[in-house]
């Protein structure tokens, strides 16, 4: 173990699974499928937009973000985890612990960002249709991704750097399956009153902002549904929101738990790691689920593609 002004570890151990004999042998295969439907579910919703031209609009130029993001956040966590898995050996030294923690931040607080601007494109399209392509322009969709981006990488560029003054004191178990503010302060032998400060305000702001937009949107929304005279009117308005809600209702139902757990001490090292594969394994898997399995248009762009190819395979096959 090195020392910094006999306080800096250069390695942290996780202790998440430690409550798990063998772990390595049942959860290397479940961990390893569940992270390659991630990344191929959303690889294929990215794509997918990017070739069907009748998906090049507001709303799937934002969930392609959201596609980007998730695989982000998985590749994030859930690689380190595998090969700590092959090497039986729960590590991560200082230097990948900072990166890591800086990543996640900053993709999850980009996530809620994003969440936030697919919240404003809905209130647009349904509640302002004849200013919607004013309102959502190119020029316009495209400041906005950027200002989520800038949003999740501030937020995370500031706790990253409260997080290099921390003294451990030779302490070094982290009882987390990852890298994260609050799991640090716990083993932290200096005064942490600022970072903690930093975390309750920053979670108002980072998440807490765009969780109220997307209240305030869904409440002139839902009035504007409410309004309209035919069933068929109002169910088909209903249904361009939905998707969008249950990705909302997931993220921040284990965003919520997942930080009011770490920030109160609450629960054990169990459901702590339970929460935590829940945030950042299985919800970047669902989303591509969601968005395909629900909506129309981008089951036609699926089969539009694999038609194309087949037709283009059975093509070369003649040739």
């Amino acid at each position: 173990m090195g020392v910094r002004n006999q306080t800096r570890v250069v390695e942290f151990v996780f202790l998440g699974f430690s409550g798990i004999p063998n772990s390595h042998l049942y959860l290397f295969l479940p961990f390893l499928a569940i992270y390659l439907i991630t990344v191929l579910g959303n690889l294929m919703i990215f794509i997918l937009i990017q070739l069907d031209s009748s998906l090049h609009t507001p709303m799937y130029y934002f969930l392609s973000h959201l596609s980007f993001l998730d695989i982000c956040i998985s590749s994030v966590t859930v690689p380190k985890i595998l090969v700590n898995f092959l090497h039986q050996r729960q590590t991560i030294t200082y230097n990948q612990c900072l990166a890591q923690m800086f990543f996640l931040i900053s993709f999850t607080g980009t996530e809620a960002a994003v969440l936030g601007v697919m919240a404003y494109d809905r209130y647009a399209a349904i509640c302002k249709p004849l200013h919607y392509s004013h309102l959502m322009s190119t020029k316009v969709c495209s400041m906005l991704a950027l200002a989520a981006w800038v949003w999740g990488a501030l937020d995370s560029a500031l706790h990253t750097a409260l997080s290099t003054t921390l003294s451990f004191c030779g302490v070094n178990q982290i009882h987390h399956i990852l890298c994260d503010v609050p799991p640090l302060l716990k083993i932290a032998c200096s005064d942490t009153h600022v970072n903690e400060m930093t975390v309750r305000i920053a979670s108002y702001f980072v998440a807490g902002g765009p969780f109220l937009f997307i209240i305030l949107s869904y409440s002139l929304i839902l009035r504007s549904i409410l309004k309209i005279r035919s069933t068929t009117g109002k169910c088909k308005a209903f249904s361009t929101c939905a998707s969008h809600l249950i990705v909302v209702v997931i993220y921040y139902g284990n965003a919520l738990i997942n930080y009011n757990r770490s920030v109160t001490g609450g629960d054990s090292l169990e459901a702590a790691t339970l929460v935590s594969i829940m945030y950042c394994m299985i919800s970047p898997m669902l989303n591509p689920l969601i968005y395909s399995l629900r909506n129309k248009e981008v089951k036609g762009a699926l089969k539009k593609v694999l038609g194309s190819w087949r037709k283009t395979t059975h093509h070369h096959t003649i040739s």
